[in-house]
């Protein structure tokens, strides 16, 4: 009996010790299972997985109409585990002609002991499919283990930026470095909102390689923001080759042609020559990557006369029809100052010395001004400010102050000459004659679109009153002139329509010896001139041989703004022209006729 209780009471506690382990196990795969779950995954991701980062793609860059300028397209990158290439200059022989690599290149990069190195960067998947399919086919006349195979190759995914318009924006889309972040233009100045986030991705390690068809996303890549531009594509196209012809035909350093709405200070186009293809910049000079709408800055001659008049008839100095005797030389303070042509001393109306681009006659326009005042217009009209367009690298100008100006000084920025401004500054100033005396800040960003496509609009623009309508009115009325039979630029006349503007030839500074050496030849003008629709600017540097701006920049602007105004479908305004009288005696003759008229 005594042995039947001992046995019974060994068997309670084996059963007891059985039970209590079973308990234990069961709260130590509940603890496995449940609460260390993620810890043991990440030990075994460490242990068995490399991570790597995923290439975000970087938003696209459009025109108004979501035509693409720059985009990401799929890139493969070919990697190689040098550790698994047997004999490096057999295997380089017949890899590079495939990616169209020196051999030399080529055996080096998979030549070593490193289980991972670059062998070509950012390649379009087609040739990373060559490879391997080129790959396959050779190492199918040898064994599986045969030595003779060719491996250890492996692709990496990532993106590359295309230009599919190549040149025709660079200067203002500019491109990304071969790190994927922009260099210039748009691309850099964007960078931040362009630039997508990146993601991440886990794969098998294979002892230091990563293995193909291991790969796992962890992290989703977060596609970077699109920027429409204001630019109209086709608007560009007929800039971009109308600048460049007159270019090429001059010999120019360089020439720029801008489109803007004055309303809104949106630019169209924004065209320069010489250009350079985004696509390829290896060999491409940094000056050619330059954008010189807003970068370069130039004395703009005969163009700034139209501050001088808008200025003057502002502070009620003169009006269109005031007289003045205009000689072809003036001496002020120990300079003698002359018109472009010789001419005997003339009469002539405030209308006409604008006409004929007279330099004496605006001189004593501007002397009716005090310093103060006159340099009070000139900033009010933008210039030694930065125009608020937001490019990279855009200048402020040069304007120097009233404490800086010698006698010389004020009657030479009469005419243009003695400050500078970028063609952007230019075209703005003429587009605030064209918005009735109000000065938009121009853009070239009309917004963004997030990865799903929401579209937000940019912000508005900055404006400011520069002078009155009835002033930028009459300035306009002045300006046609300039484009009439008598005036300095009747090539830029267009058929149907009523166009003001004003020609510059204008002396330029030579940097390389700090004097004025060539021309900087311009025509600014906009149509219809009643009712002002675009601006455009025609900017030419240093052209050879003929340099008129009304010979070589009127051409370019009739071109371009006769395309402009029928592709946005402007009418003609069907207004008559009552032109102002461009000297003392066709005023008397006007006088008479409208006595008659009346009588």
């Amino acid at each position: 009996m005594g042995n039947f209780s001992l046995a019974h009471n060994r068997i309670r506690a084996l059963i007891f010790i059985l039970a209590l382990a079973m308990f234990l196990f069961g709260l130590r795969l509940v603890q496995v299972q449940a609460v260390q779950a993620g810890d043991y995954r990440s030990r075994a991701v460490n242990e068995m997985e490399n991570t790597k980062s995923l290439q975000a793609p970087r938003g696209e860059i459009t025109d108004v109409n979501g035509v693409a300028f720059a985009r990401s397209v799929a890139a493969t990158s070919i990697v190689v585990d040098q550790t698994q290439i047997i004999n490096p200059g057999r295997v380089a022989n017949f890899i590079a002609p495939i990616l169209d690599l020196p051999v030399a290149q080529v055996q080096a990069s998979i030549t070593g002991k490193r289980k991972w190195n670059m062998v070509y960067q950012n390649a379009k998947p087609a040739l990373w499919q060559k490879l391997t399919q080129s790959i396959s086919q050779f190492n199918s006349q040898y064994p599986a283990m045969s030595p003779d195979r060719i491996i250890g190759f492996f692709p990496e995914r990532g993106y590359v930026r295309e230009y599919p318009s190549g040149s025709l924006v660079a200067s203002l889309i500019g491109f990304v470095n071969h790190a994927g972040i922009g260099a210039t233009g748009l691309e850099s100045s964007m960078n931040s909102t362009i630039s997508g986030i990146d993601g991440k991705y886990s794969f098998a390690n294979g002892y230091g390689a990563e293995i193909p068809g291991s790969q796992s996303e962890i992290i989703p890549a977060q596609t970077g923001t699109t920027v429409r531009l204001t630019i109209d594509r086709d608007i560009q196209w007929v800039a971009s080759k109308a600048i460049s012809e007159v270019v090429k035909s001059t010999h120019a350093i360089s020439g720029t042609v801008i489109v803007m709405d004055p309303k809104t200070g949106e630019i169209l186009a924004h065209a320069t020559a010489p250009t350079f293809n985004p696509n390829n910049t290896s060999k491409v000079s940094l000056v050619a990557m330059r954008n010189p709408s807003v970068e370069d800055v130039y004395e703009p001659g005969s163009t700034g006369k139209i501050m001088t008049m808008a200025a003057a008839l502002e502070e009620k100095k003169v009006t269109p029809e005031t007289v003045f005797t205009v000689p072809y030389a003036l001496k002020r303070s120990d300079k003698v100052f002359h018109d472009h042509e010789k001419h005997a001393t003339q009469r002539l109306t405030t209308t006409g010395i604008l006409a004929v681009s007279s330099n004496t006659g605006a001189i004593q326009v501007e002397e009716l001004l005090s310093h103060k005042v006159f340099y009070e217009y000139l900033t009010k009209f933008g210039v030694g400010s930065k125009t608020g367009s937001g490019l990279p690298g855009e200048s402020r100008g040069i304007l120097p102050k009233i404490a800086d100006w010698s006698g010389t000084s004020a009657p030479t920025m009469a005419f243009g000459q003695g400050y500078s401004v970028t063609a952007m500054q230019a075209t703005s100033i003429f587009a605030t004659i064209a918005n009735d005396g109000v000065r938009v800040s121009p853009t070239v960003i009309a917004g963004t679109s997030d990865a799903s496509g929401n579209f937000t609009p940019a912000a508005g623009r900055t404006s400011q009153r520069v002078v009155s309508s009835e002033t930028a009115q009459k300035v306009r009325l002045m300006m046609e002139s300039v484009v009439s039979a008598g005036g300095t630029a009747p090539s830029a006349a267009i058929a149907g329509y009523r166009v003001a503007g004003k020609t510059a030839t204008a002396q330029r500074i030579d940097d390389t010896c700090g004097c004025y050496r060539g021309f900087t030849a311009s025509f600014i003008g906009f149509a219809p001139a009643d009712k002002p629709a675009y601006v455009i600017s025609v900017t030419i540097q240093d052209p050879q041989g003929m340099h008129w701006g009304g010979v070589l920049g009127g051409p370019v602007f009739k071109k371009v703004m006769s395309f402009v105004l029928q592709s946005r479908h402007i009418a003609p305004t069907n207004t008559t022209f009552a032109p102002v009288p461009l000297s003392e005696k066709a005023l008397a003759i006007k006088k008479v006729q409208d006595a008659t008229t009346s009588n």
